[in-house]
């Protein structure tokens, strides 16, 4: 989608800053993913390239008659990452949360204010193989750090086959919802709300 058929009521710094992708399906995903994330094209992570490459950051605050007396302050974050691979594996997805632990050792900040990082891996594939489908369902990979007072940090799986409107998720993947077009889902402002919710509170 070009910049101009971007929803109108986005200020136009957000509109221009959000690139255009030659592929259709992830240029409508980025439209969805836009409301909540920094999105970058032809990303260099972990040594490899990603079609689409998102962050999100959130930071929770409490405070006490004014903003300078606040207390109990606590960030999350997500990394996302996003590419094409016509025929995944079970393999591949193992080699992928082995770079997410690799990710998340270079780029979390564990200390007292940290709540949570995710790392997630998004394949957009041309089928799902019953073994890749079995894998995703069932994966959860959380690890708590110094017995989680310094919050925690989590790998996500999705494979997604836009074609047969098929996909699946690991338990904590969220950002799903942005990949299933075929689906309805909220208001853009509620959906970032609930996600901010979702993620201080599951």
């Amino acid at each position: 989608m070009s910049d101009n058929a971007r929803p109108a009521e986005l200020p136009a710094e957000i509109r221009e800053a959000v690139p255009d992708w030659d592929d259709e399906y992830l240029d409508r995903v980025s439209d969805r993913l836009l409301y909540s994330y920094d999105l970058e094209k032809d990303h260099r992570g972990g040594g490899e390239r990603w079609d689409l490459y998102g962050e999100l950051r959130v930071r929770s605050q409490k405070q006490f008659f004014h903003p300078a007396l606040s207390y109990a302050d606590h960030e999350a974050e997500e990394y996302l990452f996003v590419r094409r691979d016509s025929r995944p594996t079970v393999a591949e997805l193992e080699r992928l949360v082995a770079l997410g632990h690799d990710l998340a050792d270079d780029r979390v900040v564990a200390d007292e204010e940290h709540f949570g990082t995710d790392v997630t891996f998004v394949l957009v594939a041309d089928g799902i193989p019953d073994d890749v489908r079995e894998f995703v369902a069932g994966f959860r990979d959380r690890t708590l750090l110094k017995f989680g007072y310094h919050g925690h940090y989590e790998i996500n799986l999705v494979v997604v086959d836009p074609e047969s409107e098929a996909y699946v998720g690991s338990e904590a993947a969220d950002v799903v919802e942005a990949f299933t077009l075929w689906e309805t889902v909220s208001e853009p402002e509620e959906g970032l709300l609930s996600r901010f919710a979702k993620r201080f509170w599951r």
